[in-house]
């Protein structure tokens, strides 16, 4: 049935590359509830036991029992996926959303809030989804991280972009309840209740697979000639993937040194070459990686220092395990110390009084 899928979703998208129709998919319904008051920062309500756990934990080894027994019944940061191109690219997207479910992650923090879906479109405009960022980040102590597939890894860079200042220096404030614009380009931060501009936030994690290529020609995508691989200070921590025979979002096939992205400033940035057979199309599908303890055993014991090339036969589909496997060893990292960095602020402004 994965195989019918993948074959369908890359005929489809062959067949329409050079497209510029939006992809919208079916609206449904949210169970998330956010705080709709600016004025009432939010805060993480947690006893002081758990706060020592999450404390001691290690972003750079995070296993799967931390995940279950600790970080799973906490908030996590608002994953912000953006899908590619043209109409059936939105599955793909929500096949990676629903993989990250089902190794720990919450959905409530995968899915928007205001319509439910799992992604956004790589065209919807950059400045809005700046703008939610700064909303979620508003509303939710964690800072957002983003993650692109195709022209929306292209996408993430436009919003890095936007949030270093580099083309404007005023961003509004987006919200995904309304679905509007607010009349403010400053929120409060969470975590001191000053003023912030949303121009100037820094956003722990972006990723980008499969960005560059055909779609370069675009004129969506016209911006970003000279820039896609040049990763502003708006980010920490940024990961780019490449393939080789990569027709669609590779440089010269996704071969040579085209391809690898670099720090303009103070960014860490970190280039992962996937596995020959990758497909550029279908990347996202990451669903199937569930079906396997074995494989998810692989995936939770992954680190981005040691051979990223499987040596083991696994008992089923292992399909893109390596991007998988590296992006949610770095949704982890960033959990833990999204969480810490929480704790630690909070626990400043509240001290603790000895008997």
């Amino acid at each position: 049935m994965k195989h019918r899928f993948v074959l369908t979703l890359s005929a489809l998208l062959v067949g329409a590359c050079l497209l510029t129709g939006c992809a919208t998919a079916p609206r449904t319904a949210s169970n998330t509830t956010l705080i709709s008051d600016p004025s009432a920062r939010p805060r993480l309500a947690l006893t002081r036991e758990t706060e020592d756990r999450i404390l001691a934990l290690n972003p750079e080894r995070v296993s799967a029992q931390e995940v279950s027994e600790i970080l799973s019944n906490l908030p996590a940061p608002r994953v912000i996926n953006i899908h590619g191109g043209i109409y059936p690219v939105y599955l793909a997207m929500k096949s990676f959303s629903l993989f990250l479910v089902g190794m720990g992650y919450p959905e409530t923090s995968v899915r928007n809030p205001g319509n439910g879906k799992y992604s956004f479109s790589c065209y919807t405009s950059s400045e809005r989804i700046a703008g939610a960022v700064a909303w979620y980040y508003e509303h939710e102590p964690l800072r957002p991280v983003l993650v692109g597939h195709s022209q929306g890894g292209m996408q993430v860079v436009k919003v890095l972009y936007k949030l270093s200042g580099s083309s404007t220096d005023q961003l509004k404030v987006w919200n995904p309840l309304t679905r509007k614009y607010e009349p403010r380009t400053v929120i409060r931060d969470p975590l001191t209740g000053e003023p912030t501009p949303v121009v100037g936030l820094r956003l722990p994690y972006a990723s980008a697979v499969g960005a560059g290529g055909f779609t370069r020609l675009l004129p969506n995508q016209w911006e970003m000639l000279g820039r896609l691989r040049k990763i502003p200070n708006s980010v920490e921590d940024f990961t780019g993937f490449s393939m080789g025979f990569d027709l669609f979002g590779g440089d010269l096939l996704g071969f040579g040194p085209w391809n690898e992205y670099a720090a303009k400033g103070t960014a860490q940035v970190r280039n992962v070459r996937l596995p020959i057979g990758d497909n550029h199309v279908t990347v996202p599908v990451t669903k199937h990686l569930l079906k396997s303890q074995q494989i998810k055993d692989w995936i939770n014991a992954y680190s981005p220092s040691a051979d990223p090339k499987p040596k083991v036969k696994f008992d089923s589909s292992s399909t893109h395990i390596v991007w998988a496997a590296d992006v949610w060893y770095s949704l982890k990292q960033h959990w833990v110390l999204e969480l810490q960095r929480v704790i630690r602020a909070q626990r400043a402004q509240t001290p603790r009084h000895e008997p």
